[in-house]
This record gives C-alpha cells, sequence and structure tokens, in this order.
C-alpha cells in the first residue's frame, strides 16, 4: 500500500499547492491560454493519481484483479506491488476511490445532459423569433439577428453552431467593433471553451467541498474570456475591442459602485487598453512543457517499485 497511498498524497500536494502557486503568479492574465493548459494538466495530475492509486489498490485487496493487471508481469514485480496478504485498508481505498471516478462520470453526463437542453430551449426559442426561410436548411455558419433593445451576442454550441446578435448590438456598435465582438464568439467557439466550462463545473458540482475543482471552474470561466479578447484584439486591436466590451455591457451596470455577475468585464477592458507584456516564446514553451509533465509525475512514480523489481 506505500505506492497508492504515495499517489493519494501527491495528488493532494498538487490540489493544494498548484492553485496557490497559479493565484499568486502574475503570468497568467498576461498568457491565458498557456493558464488554461497549465490548470488541465494540474486536474489531470490530481485525477492520474487516483485512478492509479485505485487501481493498484483493487490489485492489492483482490487476486482477481491482480491477475488483470499485472497479467505479463514477473513474479518479483507483482510482489512488489501486490503482496499476499494485502492491507485492510486496500479494499476500501479501491472502493471509495471507484464510487469517487463513477460520481465524477456521472457529474459529466449530468452537465452535458444539462447544456444539451438548455441548447435544445435556446434553438427553439430562437427558430420562434428568427424562423428560417422557406426552403432555408439551418447551418453551422448561420448569423441569427434578433429584434432586441438590449446589445447583447453570444455563440451557441452545438452540432450546428449559431452566432447570435441581437439589433440593439448592432446600432451601438460602430465600424470595426462588430468585427471583434464575431471574432471573440468565434475563438470561444474555434477553441471549443465549452467543453473546458461543461467539464469544470462537473467536478465542481461533484466534489463542492474541494477547493481545486472550485478553482478550476472559476478560472476557466475567466480564462476563457480572456483567451477570446485576445483573439480577437489580434485580428482587430485592443482598442477597438476593449469600446466593443462597453458598448455591450454599458447599460448593465457593470461599471457601476455595485457588484454584478459580469463584474470581470471593467478588469478585461483594462487589460486590453493597458495590454501586460507577453511572455517570451521560451517562457511560453517552458511552461507548456512544465505542465505537461506533472501529469507524467504519478505515472512515474507508480513505474518505481517494478523497476526497482527488475532491478
Amino acid at each position: 500500500m506505500m505506492v497508492p497511498a504515495a499517489l493519494l498524497l501527491l495528488g493532494a500536494l498538487a490540489a493544494v499547492l498548484a492553485p496557490r502557486l497559479l493565484a499568486r503568479a502574475d503570468w497568467p492574465d498576461r498568457e491565458p491560454v498557456v493558464a488554461l493548459w497549465v490548470w488541465q494538466c494540474v486536474v489531470a495530475a490530481v485525477l492520474v493519481c487516483c485512478v492509479l492509486s485505485m487501481t493498484l489498490s483493487a490489485a492489492a485487496a483482490w487476486a482477481a484483479v491482480r491477475g488483470n493487471v499485472f497479467a505479463s508481469a514477473p513474479p518479483s514485480v507483482v510482489d512488489a506491488y501486490a503482496p499476499g496478504t494485502g492491507s485492510p485498508w486496500a479494499a476500501t481505498t479501491a472502493v471509495t476511490l471507484a464510487c469517487g471516478g463513477v460520481w465524477s462520470a456521472a457529474m459529466l453526463v449530468r452537465e452535458i445532459a444539462r447544456a444539451r437542453t438548455r441548447r435544445s430551449r435556446s434553438r427553439a426559442g430562437l427558430l420562434v423569433r428568427a424562423p428560417l426561410l422557406p426552403g432555408e436548411e439551418p447551418r453551422g455558419d448561420r448569423l441569427v439577428v434578433l429584434e432586441g433593445e438590449r446589445p447583447d451576442a453570444w455563440w451557441l454550441p452545438g452540432p450546428a453552431p449559431q452566432l447570435v446578435i441581437t439589433t440593439a448590438a448592432l446600432r451601438r456598435l460602430k465600424g470595426r467593433q462588430l468585427d471583434a465582438v464575431l471574432a471573440h464568439e468565434q475563438g470561444h467557439a474555434r477553441a471549443r471553451h465549452d467543453w473546458l466550462l461543461h467539464s469544470s463545473a462537473a467536478l465542481a458540482n461533484g466534489f463542492p467541498r474541494v477547493p481545486v475543482f472550485a478553482a478550476f471552474r472559476d478560472e476557466m470561466h475567466r480564462l476563457v474570456e480572456l483567451a477570446a479578447d485576445d483573439m480577437a484584439s489580434r485580428r482587430h486591436g485592443r482598442l477597438t475591442t476593449a469600446l466593443a466590451l462597453v458598448e455591450l455591457n454599458e447599460g448593465r451596470g457593470v461599471f457601476g459602485p455595485c457588484p454584478t455577475p459580469q463584474a470581470h468585464v471593467p478588469q478585461r477592458v483594462h487589460r486590453l487598453l493597458t495590454p501586460p507584456d507577453r511572455l517570451s516564446a521560451a517562457q511560453r514553451l517552458r511552461l507548456t512543457a512544465t505542465a505537461a509533465l506533472v501529469p507524467v509525475v504519478p505515472v512515474l512514480v507508480t513505474f518505481v517499485p517494478g523497476l526497482r523489481a527488475l532491478g
């Protein structure tokens, strides 16, 4: 049981230390795409630790599992991982982690089902407010313009994704500001940010008392917006993108003294108007490579006893 316990300890350390280190760093706002990758690698490392610990615990507790896990391994390797008399905690650990895995999968399925229901309702509402013309087929690149007094624009993901914009937004957005808004929403679609949001929400809702999953969800919501802002600003300029954000959100009270659900908008506008210095290409590559190695660490820890046994 030494390796499963070590894996659980490693996963707990990653879950506690990584969010604190990322919260103190100043580079995530400068490089949101890299930060998204780092967060995914950290959460993947935590999940890999749990899966490997569950597998080795089950192998130590039950001979049938041990025979499948170590089917082609020499006896010395089997003894290194799963001694003949397993620890009394092996079965408990394996069952607990297995239940956690099933619960995580159930939460993800529930989140996807809810998202599909919301999308279906939204699409039905769009067809009522903006019906298809006779002979027109729904297409993925269809731009839907809705009559509305509130300036708004959003991307509706799905098999045939659609960009929706209101007439109020068309009236308020001037020049290339409309292009910047469209590029922002298209950035969400191309990067499949909806899957990141679904996965992070499933983990946070399934394990509300695990801080790393709550931080993962909150950071995904923030970083995907920053990444889409950068995509739009690279094509249409930071000033144009910032002005488009102001025009879309000015009437919602987000720039007032009272906090609102869109309180992050002023920070996004400030970031666009006073852009921080980006990291160098070498620094971005180093951060990306280091993050990619984080999920590999528990795999290496898992192989240590087997390599020693083969000596």
